[in-house]
């Protein structure tokens, strides 16, 4: 699901792929409460995933965010 998340904040929310690792934060990544509404929207959109912002905002590097998204994702 990295690579994926990865894809999507690349192609769809701007953010420099270079900036995008497993340890990054989501300050790092530059993705702030906006960036993440719009993660959240995107994946429920294009994924069927329900995850809300404030889920993804508990994330503390974007490994995990990818993690809580698998986890999400196999949920359902």
């Amino acid at each position: 699901m990295f690579d994926t998340l990865k894809e999507i904040l690349v192609s769809k929310l701007k953010v420099s792929p270079d900036m995008i690792t497993q340890e990054a934060t989501p300050e790092e990544a530059e993705l702030d409460s906006l960036a993440v509404v719009e993660l959240s929207m995107l994946l429920e959109k294009d994924y069927a995933i329900q995850i809300s912002d404030d889920e993804l905002m508990e994330a503390t590097t974007i490994g995990e965010m990818a993690r809580m998204i698998t986890e999400r994702r196999a949920a359902v």
